[in-house]
């Protein structure tokens, strides 16, 4: 049953200096531990300083975490929480297409939505990923991840509940990001708790293999605006 959970959201959209930061040391959080994330601790810590107390807290709280716990304990922690469960995915689309083609068509519109911005991904990297998505934010096009965060908000919903109930560490950093956007409306609620009961599609039966092709793909609502520019 879809539990409510207290949302804290910003009175105002942020300050884009702030958004930025906010999304910038949150993306840092949420990537796989490693030695060059545990150096730059200190630096998101001093990062959280500018920001509001109910968004520095909750970061505040992951970067004790990650200075406090062994790394090799942290990086196996991190894969138990995000790599084994579907509720703890931190790849957006997946909440809303699962392993379908659908997805494939939600990926490539997101690359779409990068390459607008002058930004190619490496090989390695999916656009969809929520740390991705804000580092995108944070250095390329704010307006962009704005309406990407937005569009798949169940999905970062979801992942903030599902973290909460475990307990994890991680879950202050999705707190704080879902702090960073609007309240939460009626269809969204809804979404969070079909998503919740269901989980992730699975594949259509029957669905025909299909390409994406650019000129039957339009640009996504939210590379609409300004798009003549």
């Amino acid at each position: 049953m879809f539990r409510r959970s207290r949302h804290t959201a910003a009175p105002t959209r942020l300050p884009d200096d702030q958004l930025s930061i906010a999304w910038q040391v949150c993306s840092l959080l949420l990537d796989y531990p490693s030695e060059a994330l545990l150096a730059r601790l200190e630096l998101a810590r001093r990062a959280a300083g500018e920001l509001p107390a109910y968004l520095a807290e909750p970061v505040c709280r992951v970067v004790d975490h990650l200075e406090s716990t062994p790394l090799g304990q942290v990086q196996r922690d991190f894969v138990e929480t995000f790599d084994h469960t579907r509720r703890g995915c931190l790849y957006l689309t997946y909440f809303t297409t699962g392993d379908t083609r659908k997805r494939g068509v939600a990926l490539v519109r997101l690359k779409q939505a990068y390459r607008r911005a002058g930004v190619e991904l490496t090989s390695g990297e999916l656009p969809d990923h929520l740390a991705v998505v804000l580092e995108f934010g944070a250095t390329a096009d704010i307006e962009a991840a704005w309406r990407i965060l937005n569009d798949y908000r169940a999905s970062i919903e979801v992942l903030r509940i599902s973290l909460q109930e475990k307990n994890s560490p991680w879950a202050d950093a999705v707190v704080a990001i879902s702090r960073t956007l609007p309240e939460l409306a009626g269809d969204d609620a809804e979404a969070i708790a079909k998503l919740i009961e269901q989980g992730p599609p699975s594949e259509d039966v029957g669905l025909a293999p299909y390409a994406v092709d650019p000129r039957l793909n339009p640009l996504p609502d939210y590379l609409a605006v300004g798009a003549d520019r």
